[in-house]
């Protein structure tokens, strides 16, 4: 629990905070429009087009919402040598941030997901995407450049957000995460099933419950405590991580961590919300609970917090930044005594 004074302090040490976001990154693209009528060729509904939208995602969603929180963060990535990577470089300097952690390649083509939204609801989603591994090349160059903005700028943690997508593998995991237990950098993991238990010895991974069954082939049900704790349990000895943070939906947030020589967990239940749209929503959670670990807050404080984060985004439709003033009031009327 906090005080007034404790979540003002909190949010105002967000600001200029430097984070390195390492991840798949990608377009969303949106086509809004209203829905009066179906095609007479096929039993499908017929888009009126009202507006067109092109915004950052994937791991350069992380990027925003930690931008929307008033830190200053690094994105490192491969775009493809094509229009909508020069797009993407083009919204990164729009919200002023940096592109020296962003690759070119002309092995791959930028990951671009299309939207259609018909009276505020997804009707349909359709992916253009390379998810082949980067070639040796590609993951030499990733590697350098990692290394260089390690090495040179003053950052206060890692995110790496896995899509799937390609960019991380085995070998660069590991590279990231021996470099930054090496000088005392923080590594905050939103993985998924290919990489799954190749995140060793980081200090924070924060899968879903379908993540969590992928990856460990297991069919853990979210509404029984048990045997989500068992998973946990089983997780955390695999990969020696400091704390694991298994997101819910509705069922909540089961959160274990070490504390000295043992381990301690807690459940926090959801809250009751409006819910739009789930996209984006593991984004918000782990920029959030990321920023919040880099400034010291206890294990059950920052899940407390980044699950209200996740839960607000999930009021809007389409994937969106965190409101930083929204969730700052949010905080102070839940969880303030």
């Amino acid at each position: 629990m906090f005080t007034t004074e404790m979540v003002y302090r909190l949010f105002a040490s967000f600001d200029n905070t430097r984070v390195l976001v390492i991840g798949d990154v990608m377009l969303d693209t949106y086509v809004w429009g209203s829905v009066n009528r179906i095609s007479p060729e096929a039993p499908v509904p017929i888009v009126a087009v009202e507006k067109r939208e092109v915004r950052l995602g994937g791991a350069a969603n992380v990027a925003r919402n930690l931008k929307a929180l008033g830190a200053e963060p690094v994105l490192c990535s491969v775009v493809g040598v094509d229009a909508r990577g020069d797009e993407f470089s083009r919204l990164l300097h729009a919200e002023n941030m940096t592109t020296e952690g962003i690759l070119h390649s002309v092995h791959r083509k930028t990951t671009t997901k299309f939207r259609i939204i018909g009276n505020n609801t997804q009707l349909l989603r359709v992916d253009d995407e390379t998810t082949d591994a980067l070639s040796e090349q590609d993951s030499t160059n990733l590697k350098q450049r990692i290394d260089k903005i390690i090495n040179h700028d003053p950052i206060k943690i890692i995110i790496i957000q896995d899509y799937d997508k390609g960019v991380l593998n085995k070998n660069i995991i590991e590279h990231i995460v021996n470099l930054a237990n090496s000088k005392g950098i923080p590594v905050a993991v939103d993985p998924k099933q290919k990489n799954f238990l190749y995140y060793k010895n980081v200090t924070l991974f924060k899968p879903n419950l379908k993540e969590i069954n992928e990856g460990m082939n297991l069919s853990v049900t979210g509404d029984d405590k048990e045997q989500v704790e068992a998973a946990v349990k089983q997780l955390q000895t695999s990969l020696n991580a400091d704390i694991i943070m298994n997101t819910l939906s509705e069922n909540g947030v089961l959160i274990r961590w070490k504390e000295n020589d043992s381990y301690k967990s807690s459940h926090l239940n959801a809250h009751i919300r409006n819910i739009a749209d789930v996209s984006g929503a593991g984004d918000t959670v782990i920029s959030v609970a990321a920023l919040c670990l880099a400034e010291g807050l206890n294990p059950e404080d920052l899940t407390a917090v980044a699950n209200l984060a996740g839960g607000l985004v999930c009021e809007e439709v389409g994937v969106v930044p965190i409101d930083k003033n929204r969730l700052h009031d949010e905080v102070v009327n839940t969880l303030t005594f």
